[in-house]
C-alpha cells in the first residue's frame, strides 16, 4: 500500500520464492541456527533454568514458568541513516510475513501469521532520523513467536534497505535538479531480478516527490523531464 492509493500490494505482484523463503534459502546462517534451537527447546519443554535475569526487579522463580522455545518478542524495523528516508518495501516485507511466517512439521508448513499481530507504515511515508538511538522511528512492529519468523529478518530487511536507499536516492536528486531534466538508467548497471524492485522505489519516490513539492512529474519508462518554466511535464523519448 503506498500512502498514495492506500492500495496494498500482494504476493500476486511480487510472485516470491516461498518455498526456498521459508527453508532459509535468503536468510543469514545464524537465524536458522536460532530457530532450530529455539525448536528443539521447545520440543523437550525447556523452561527458564537461569538465576540472574536481565530484568530488573523481577526475581528468577516466576521466569521458570517461561517455555524459552515458545518466547514471544516485538520486533522493530527501522532506520539508522541521518536524514529524511523515503521508505519502500513495506508492502513486500509483509508479503515475506504473510507467506513465510510459520514452521515445518515433516514437510508440511504450518503457517502462523494470523497468529501474528503487525503494524506497518505504507510505502512512501517518511522517516527521519537524527542520530539519537532512544528516537527511531519504526516501519514495521511484529509481535509472536518469534522462531516463527526469526528467519525473515535478513530478507525483509533487505528489501527495506534497497528500495528505500532507490527511494530517497532518487527524491533527493529530483530537489536538487530544481526543474532540470533527470535521466534514470539504472538497469544497465545491475543484474535483471532488481530491476522491478528498483523500478518501484523510483516510482514512489516520483510520487513522494510530487506531493511534497506541488510538481506533476510523471514517469515515463525510466525517462522524464521537468519544464521548471511552467510547472507543466515534458516527456524525453
Amino acid at each position: 500500500m503506498t500512502t498514495f492509493d492506500k492500495q496494498r500490494l500482494t504476493n500476486k505482484t511480487f510472485k516470491l520464492d516461498l518455498e526456498r523463503m521459508r527453508r532459509g534459502w535468503y536468510s543469514d546462517k545464524y537465524f536458522e541456527n536460532i530457530g532450530a534451537m529455539l525448536t528443539t527447546l521447545a520440543q523437550q519443554g525447556y523452561t527458564y533454568n537461569g538465576s540472574s535475569p536481565r530484568v530488573g526487579g523481577i526475581p528468577a522463580d516466576p521466569l521458570h514458568q517461561i517455555e524459552v522455545g515458545n518466547l514471544e518478542v516485538e520486533m522493530q524495523w527501522f532506520t539508522r541513516r541521518p536524514g529524511k528516508t523515503i521508505v519502500v518495501g513495506i508492502d513486500k516485507a509483509l508479503a515475506m510475513l504473510r507467506g513465510c511466517a510459520g514452521y515445518f512439521e515433516s514437510d508440511r508448513f504450518v503457517e502462523t501469521w494470523e497468529s501474528l499481530r503487525v503494524e506497518a507504515i505504507h510505502d512512501g511515508d517518511t522517516v527521519v532520523y537524527s542520530g539519537g538511538p532512544l528516537n527511531i522511528q519504526p516501519v514495521m512492529r511484529v509481535r509472536g513467536r518469534y522462531r516463527d519468523f526469526a528467519l525473515l529478518e535478513t530478507p525483509t530487511l533487505g528489501i527495506l534497505t534497497r528500495a528505500s536507499r532507490v527511494a530517497t536516492n532518487v527524491y533527493n536528486t529530483l530537489v536538487a535538479a530544481k526543474g532540470k531534466p533527470v535521466l534514470f538508467f539504472p538497469a544497465r548497471f545491475d543484474i535483471h531480478e532488481v530491476q522491478a524492485a528498483d523500478g518501484y522505489g523510483y516510482n514512489i519516490a516520483v510520487q513522494r516527490f510530487n506531493h511534497d513539492y506541488q510538481e506533476t512529474v510523471m514517469r515515463f519508462a525510466c525517462i522524464f523531464s521537468i519544464n521548471s518554466g511552467n510547472g507543466k511535464v515534458k516527456s524525453i523519448s
